[in-house]
């Protein structure tokens, strides 16, 4: 199994530093509002590998965070009058709410940066005692230029970057603000302003940096040294680079074997963004489309590939993955009236051929994940079992083909299991319970009835003449 490594370059073969197991972290969210689409690749597509690295028999630990204390979050605290707590506790359920929906399984550890403080002091003295930090005013500092090999990850050129910063520097000198030994030098720990969340420390009450979080989730619950440390492609610099500094710093090891990043994503072939009026969120597009078609779209690319999300990819990413679940559907329809008898020779020669498809499956996403063609090998596999199953096969054979595409689609995170069709009446009984409880004031089981018939495929729209449903 070969994965392309950010820090050479170039693919390399897959070998764990501990025999079948895997230590891996991925850059989780900062959670002031809710998730949108490009936040989403990473998580489909790093939930894809590890659950093909489980399915070649490797125990995964596998780390995500939640970055709970920002500027972003304390921005949207002060708005609307509340504690950036109770932000980051709103959004972290809305974000597993579509993680769900998106068929996305909770990592073995989700940390919260605001409970690993502790960890991320005792980080910080480290690097002080080391001589890689130092303090002004209450702010730590990290020596950038006393790690030899910073910029590795993304390439810079120490001097390079220095030019860049320059101008900013000059213009810093002139406030009055330049507090830094090096304009290169970057945050470890900051002391607090009026109305911020801090905790305290021996420099100052503040809070950490946000490039120490994940050095230090990482170090606690997988080890100074893993396996594949991943996120999007925007993280390498300057996130990225400042975790290897860091922690290699502190630690005295390397900090990641394998580095993996996903490329962005495009809406209409711009970049998403609030002025352009083109961001989607999660929610946004769960009022259309079933997330599974969100997870099947994400993965009908390549993960270093920019992908160009629009209506229409989203509409044939739809109709291929209902291709699939009507596949297994059938089969499920014709095991329940087939024959409880042994498999047949020609029956069995049919199910050996399935090895061949397999093994396509398996040589894609042993070549640097390629969901892309291993998609084509699902096909492949659902185009012979349409053509090769009727009413006159044994149950064994329908149940077996039935399996392999199961087992295959699994990997992938793709559910085969139809959701339970509603009757038109319940629906109804549900909508106008809904509309009891608005005029009741009761907007919390408002809420919860949209959200249950939305989780059934049913999506509401209230129109001047009353609630209109459909069938998503």
């Amino acid at each position: 199994m070969r994965i392309y490594n950010t820090l050479s370059r170039r693919k390399e073969e897959f070998k764990p530093l501990e025999e079948g197991k895997v230590k891996m972290y991925v850059c989780g969210p900062t959670v002031y509002n809710l998730i949108h689409i490009g936040n989403a690749r990473p998580m489909i597509v790093f939930d894809t590998v590890r659950r093909y690295l489980e399915y070649k028999g490797y125990d995964v630990n596998y780390v995500s965070n939640f970055t709970d204390v920002d500027d972003k979050i304390i921005k949207k605290a002060n708005e609307e009058g509340v504690s950036a707590e109770e932000i980051s506790t709103r959004y972290i359920a809305e974000c597993k709410k579509d993680m769900e929906g998106m068929n996305i399984k909770p990592a073995t550890t989700h940390p919260l940066a605001t409970q690993e403080i502790g960890g991320m002091i005792d980080m910080i003295q480290t690097l002080i005692d080391k001589g890689y930090a130092y303090v002004v005013n209450g702010t730590v500092y990290y020596r950038t230029r006393k790690f030899a090999e910073y910029g590795k990850l993304s390439k810079k050129n120490i001097d390079d970057l220095e030019a860049g910063h320059r101008d900013e520097a000059h213009s810093l000198k002139v406030t009055g603000e330049d507090e830094k030994e090096d304009p290169l030098d970057f945050v470890l720990w900051k002391p607090k302003k009026e109305g911020e969340p801090s905790w305290p420390s021996p420099w100052s009450d503040g809070r950490p940096g946000w490039h120490i979080e994940c050095s230090v989730m990482s170090k606690k619950y997988l080890a100074d040294e893993i396996d594949i440390h991943a996120g999007g492609e925007d993280l390498i610099f300057p996130h990225h680079e400042n975790e290897i500094a860091q922690s290699e710093a502190a630690n005295g090891v390397p900090f990641s074997k394998y580095w993996m990043h996903n490329a962005f994503l495009n809406i209409d072939n711009k970049k998403m963004s609030k002025s352009l009026g083109n961001f989607f969120t999660v929610r946004d597009i769960s009022k259309e489309y079933d997330l599974e078609v969100l997870r099947f779209f994400m993965l009908s690319a390549h993960y270093r590939n920019p992908v160009n999300f629009s209506h229409d990819l989203m509409e044939s990413a739809k109709n291929g993955l209902d291709r699939i679940l009507t596949a297994v559907d059938n089969l499920r329809h014709l095991s329940e009236n087939a024959k409880d008898v042994p498999m047949t020779e020609d029956e069995k020669k049919i199910i050996a051929s399935i090895d061949d498809i397999y093994k396509k499956f398996e040589d894609s996403m042993d070549d640097d994940f390629n969901t892309a063609d291993a998609i084509s090998a699902i096909f492949e596999l659902v185009k012979l079992a349409n053509s090769n199953s009727s009413s006159d096969n044994s149950k064994e054979y329908i149940d077996t083909l039935m399996k392999k595409i199961t087992t295959l689609t699994d990997i992938l995170g793709l559910k085969t299991d139809k959701k339970e069709e509603m009757l038109d009446e319940d629906i109804e009984a549900l909508i106008a319970e809904r509309q009891q409880a608005r005029k009741d004031k009761n907007f919390a089981r408002a809420d919860e009835i949209r959200d249950e018939l939305l989780a059934k495929g049913i999506v509401l729209k209230d129109t001047r003449e009353g609630v209109r449903w459909s069938r998503a």
